[in-house]
């Protein structure tokens, strides 16, 4: 049976049998000819959990104790099970294979699943790209199975059970039932109670199980069983999940012999990021985040990554961006043995149209400023350049928040409408240069509610000669939690307390000052009394009188 996912899609499986004994294997010291056990404490005793191809030929497998293996086979290596030094080793192999195909997920505790759809060409073809791969693991030290076929779980499954060897086997397109129905039902995947109950049945192969109806099966052992059948015999698809996100657009280079000069790296980044550009041209777009791959030829992978604070495309400004991050890491790039390939992605893209320069200059100067931005981010890192961005409240000390220059422009991290507008030719309502905290000054005011006429701040007095307001913000009464109102009067409550009346005043010297008073004149309700908390008013039982006297604050100044 001819599937059609089986023809459009192609996976490789690798498989590492001893991937466990071979990370120790690789650290030298052990001996090749002696048996290496790892072990861990089950069921009351030392047993072992991973057993290298010397012990398994000697018929030590997982799940025995470790006397019993003594007693079979006395000149043996043990060790510790380290199964996190594991998991570090599949995840540095896991970016190792992104040399072949950016889309690697990783296929349990000792697999992984490369999706590898229009790539076998770039290295020969898939039997040739098989070979290759395991070749390079083989002089890492480490023993592989590979199989490719048209659905991952009949590639995983040709190479855990299949008869090849090292190099595994390419199972043509189309070509998944005929060979995965000599295997095991364990070839599947299933777990262990299953895989038992189906061969008390009678059912052994996957022959036995795919020649039957599915129905009855699926009553039987569950649907599970019937989805991971057809994937298997190539008639249904699963997707992977790779373990990286995948890059909008990337240019590539290898090497026939590696590179390790640091001129020679950024000069092949050039290269790449002119090659980029023409693409990302192309399709009218521009980059927000670049990712350089540095490629190791014993198998490691630098990885530097830039962000932008615009879409960008110009081959010199990525450029500029990545000298500075390189130049700024505090461990700088160890080339080893050189680097074999050399890879620029655009991770994230935006719609970049043409624009018109203004005569006046104001692109431009926007223009230097999105440069400074991207550069100071590539250096210091992109959460330690801030700028300011509008928040959701109209208390002042609340109306703004820190945010990210590269990301301020997100439409989630601005409150909804931004920076409120202003009439052109219309004074500002706020100051540019607020006092955290405000600051108490002594005021003389109209009652109940006029303006300063004079005040005292800072032990100088200044006369109000015009003043605009006022202008009333509430309370953020749903801030407050339960039980919590803040004694303060709402200064140190950020949100709490009574409401505030601002005025904007001028005095004689034409300074001017962004003044509030907390609170109104006249008396105000009684409010439950707080067990444990002091207060300025006399304490009744269970309750405490409200501050009756209204206090003014500078808050900002003008220029």
């Amino acid at each position: 049976m001819t599937s059609l996912f089986s023809a459009s899609r192609r996976y490789l499986a690798l498989w590492f049998p001893f991937l466990s004994t071979d990370r120790l294997r690789r650290r030298g010291g052990m001996p090749a000819d002696r048996p290496l056990l790892l072990l861990a404490k089950q069921r009351g005793a030392l047993r072992v959990v991973h057993a290298d191809g010397v012990a398994r030929g000697l018929g030590l497998a997982p799940g025995l104790s470790l006397a019993d293996a003594r007693a079979r086979v006395p000149d043996l290596v043990v060790a510790d099970d380290d199964p996190a030094a594991d998991a570090a080793l599949l995840g540095r192999l896991a970016d190792w294979c992104d040399r072949f195909t950016p889309l690697v997920g990783r296929d349990g505790a000792d697999g992984l699943m490369l999706d590898v759809t229009g790539c076998a060409a770039l290295f020969g073809g898939e039997a040739a790209m098989s070979r290759d791969v395991a070749a390079r693991l083989a002089r890492a030290g480490l023993t592989a199975r590979v199989a490719v076929a048209g659905t991952a779980d009949a590639a995983r499954a040709v190479a855990r059970f299949g008869p090849g060897g090292p190099d595994g086997g390419v199972v043509a397109p189309g070509g998944e039932a005929a060979a995965v129905r000599p295997l095991p039902i364990a070839a599947l995947g299933l777990d262990a109670d299953r895989v038992t109950a189906l061969a008390r049945a009678g059912l052994r192969s996957i022959a036995d199980l795919a020649d039957r109806p599915r129905a009855p099966l699926v009553a039987r052992f569950g649907a599970d069983l019937a989805s991971r059948l057809a994937r298997t015999l190539g008639e249904a698809e699963h997707p992977i999940s790779p373990q990286r996100p995948v890059a909008a657009l990337m240019a590539e280079r290898g090497f026939p012999e590696p590179v390790a000069l640091m001129d020679d790296v950024l000069a092949s980044l050039a290269s790449l990021a002119r090659r980029l550009a023409e693409r990302l041209e192309e399709d009218g777009l521009g980059g927000r985040s670049f990712e350089a791959s540095l490629f190791r030829a014993d198998g490691a992978v630098h990885r530097v990554a830039v962000a932008t604070s615009r879409p960008l495309r110009d081959p010199a400004a990525v450029m500029r961006l990545f000298a500075d991050r390189l130049g700024s890491l505090a461990d700088p790039l160890d080339p080893g043995f050189g680097f074999d390939m050399i890879r620029l992605a655009a991770l994230a893209v935006e719609p970049l149209d043409p624009a018109q320069q203004a005569f006046g200059g104001a692109s431009g100067e926007a223009e230097a400023v999105a440069d400074l931005v991207d550069r100071l981010g590539a250096r210091f890192g992109p959460d330690r350049v801030l700028r300011f961005g509008a928040a959701g409240s109209h208390v002042p000390e609340r109306a703004y928040r820190a945010v990210p220059a590269l990301a301020a422009g997100a439409p989630h991290r601005q409150a909804p409408g931004g920076w409120p507008q202003l009439p052109p030719g219309e004074p500002p309502l706020r100051p540019l240069r607020l006092l955290d905290p405000p600051e108490p000054v002594e005021a003389m005011a109209e009652v109940p509610d006029g303006p300063p006429i004079r005040f005292r701040w800072r032990r100088l007095i200044h006369d109000v000669v015009a003043a605009e307001g006022p202008e009333r913000i509430a309370a953020e009464w749903w801030l407050v939690p339960a039980g919590d109102e803040g004694e303060s009067g709402g200064i140190e409550s950020a949100g709490a307390g009574p409401a505030r009346d601002y005025f904007r005043v001028e005095d004689r010297g034409g300074r001017r000052f962004w003044l509030f008073r907390e609170g109104l004149y006249g008396a105000a309700p009684l409010r439950a009394a707080r067990p444990g908390r002091g207060s300025d008013a006399e304490q009744l039982p269970g309750l405490v009188a409200a501050e009756t006297r209204p206090r003014w604050f500078v808050h900002g100044l003008f220029a």
